[in-house]
């Protein structure tokens, strides 16, 4: 890291320390491998300008006009990464049942199922979740808020949407509606994989009105209608988590012929069906540490997983299948694994950048380093998807935020020496 580079990011934590994010300012980070994830590819010692929150500017030797400037000394500048699918926001402790708003339970069994795919989780976002920092400083900028399943509910989640860590309020971008299939959804469809096709078939007919509303056989409520109209007559994204290649072939089968907008979440065996999941332009969140047989719908699990689809067409994108919202900062681990197996460095960046954005239809604000984009950045201190590697800072809207999270903090409590008091104690604060 350049002297000035250090200089000015000292500057910029004195500023920041003990508040939230900056205000936006006009930014000039400069000399830097700019890693577009758009047509531009890879520009080196290149300037990257931000005026109002966005950026304005991407050249060599720009004028400052006004803005700080960051010498990035030739390290790499990607945009904000996404986090992946995760309850980052509307879970704070899992083990808390008080702390957990992913998921709905309204009914507590097949009989009494209520499928209410109005739910919207997004609504129990909280921007000052612990959670939201600890993913900041690991270079993540947003993230797909899940509408889960759980015991009581349905295998249809609801809906979740993308969440900016910028301290906002409110998601960006159309809603998604998440689905879970096969083996792990038919606890919560009557018990066998079978009968979710039964169900979203009828589902389908209720959304069109050829259910009676009051009818004792009727599972949604009339919002739940229009929702489930919205989406199952080519409208917003239907996020499907799936494994088994026999379920998948269903599923694109289903999806052409219902007319639904999926992508895939998990697909354990997708590589055994690519060239369909390619034809079908149905894009991938996989998990690319996925290589054993956890359960019998992934008996053909393997880290080649991505670079298969790939290799086939599909676009694929990163999520973690368990902990996702805790160690969200894995998700760079998945994205060089998948590189260490056979995923182009440039397929994996996208699929953390510019193609969850596109999937997720928040393309046109973030996912790419282009003119017009929100000045989501980050600045690292080698190959981001090299875990070796850290951001040494990131920026929202062109805000730099405070590289600091509660993690952080403790490490720094209890490394704090030359105190008579034990670690425990000493307020590196005071």
């Amino acid at each position: 890291m350049s002297p000035r580079l250090a200089r000015t990011l000292t500057l910029a934590a004195l500023l920041l320390s003990g508040c939230g994010l900056a205000s936006a300012q006009d930014l000039l980070v400069r000399n830097a491998t700019v890693h577009t994830a758009g047509p531009q590819g890879t520009l080196r010692n290149s300037d990257v300008l931000v005026k109002q929150g966005r950026i304005a500017a991407i050249g060599q030797g720009l004028a400052p006009q006004g803005a700080v400037v960051v010498d990035a000394g030739g390290l790499p500048l990607t945009p904000a990464l996404f986090g992946g699918i995760t309850d980052i926001g509307a879970e704070e402790v899992s083990g808390e049942a008080a702390t957990v708003d992913a998921a709905l339970a309204l009914g507590a069994n097949a009989h009494d199922m209520h499928v209410r795919p109005e739910f919207d989780v997004t609504l129990a976002y909280n921007p000052e979740s612990i959670l939201v920092p600890i993913a900041r400083v690991e270079g993540l900028g947003w993230t797909l808020l899940s509408a889960g399943t759980k015991a009581g509910g349905s295998f249809l989640g609801g809906q979740g949407g993308a969440i900016r860590f910028d301290g906002s309020l409110d998601a960006i971008g159309p809603r998604a509606l998440f689905l879970t299939l096969g083996g792990e959804g038919a606890a919560l469809s009557g018990s066998s994989r079978a009968a979710q096709w039964m169900l979203l078939d009828q589902l389908i007919d209720e959304s069109r009105g050829q259910i009676p509303q009051d009818s004792r056989f009727a599972l949604l409520t009339p919002a739940g209608r229009r929702t489930f109209a919205h989406y199952f007559g080519g409208g917003g994204r239907v996020m499907a988590r799936v494994q088994r290649a026999a379920d998948i072939q269903r599923l694109l089968r289903w999806a052409k012929t219902r007319k639904v907008n999926i992508a895939l979440v998990g697909a354990s065996e997708g590589w055994k069906v690519a060239s369909a999941i390619a034809a079908a332009g149905v894009p991938v969140f996989v998990d690319a540490l996925a290589d054993l047989p956890a359960d019998f719908d992934s008996l053909g699990a393997t880290l080649e997983n991505a670079a298969r689809l790939h290799a086939a067409g599909v676009k694929v994108s990163f999520t973690q299948a368990s902990d996702a919202s805790h160690n969200a900062r894995k998700i760079r681990q998945l994205a060089g694994n998948a590189v260490a197996n056979g995923l182009p460095w440039e397929a994996a960046l996208a699929g953390l950048t510019s193609t969850p954005a596109d999937t997720l239809g928040v393309g046109g604000e973030i996912g790419r380093i282009a003119v017009g984009q929100r000045a989501d950045l980050v600045l690292w201190s080698g190959d981001p998807l090299d875990v070796a590697h850290v951001a040494r800072q990131v920026w929202l809207g062109g805000r730099p935020i405070p590289m600091r999270s509660r993690q952080t903090d403790l490490r720094d409590r209890y490394l704090h020496k030359g105190e008579t008091l034990p670690p425990a104690y000493p307020n590196p604060g005071q």
